[in-house]
């Protein structure tokens, strides 16, 4: 919806991609559907579910076996973000790189997006 063509709205690094086709399958999931809410204390929210079906309005990006679903009200939030995953001794999970996220709350749970004023 808010691409640019031949290119996709968002990107995954091979590890997050490793990630999300191994939760797939474990879950016998669809995929990953991926969108924004209101909420934290820096105004917005990232939010991640495995689904059993694609919505019609969803943007669909699908690279090395996983799918990523993108919510219609998100698609402008997440456009040219890079979707990464990493662990270590401590943590695990998914980060988003996203050039649109004008600042962050320090607990890195919530998000303010460039122009929301």
């Amino acid at each position: 919806m808010f691409g640019t063509p031949n290119s996709q709205a968002i990107s995954l690094t091979n590890s997050a991609a490793t990630q999300i086709v191994r939760l797939m399958n474990q879950s016998g999931k669809e995929g990953l559907r991926i969108g924004v809410k209101k909420g934290g204390c820096a105004g917005m929210e990232y939010t991640m579910e495995f689904v059993d079906r694609v919505c019609e309005h969803d943007e669909v990006v699908e690279q090395d076996g996983a799918r990523v679903m993108i919510a219609p009200m998100a698609q402008m939030f997440l456009f040219g973000t890079e979707i990464d995953y990493g662990a270590t001794l401590l943590e695990s999970g998914f980060r988003f790189n996203n050039p649109n996220v004008a600042e962050a709350c320090g607990c890195g749970e919530s998000i303010k997006f460039k122009g929301d004023d």
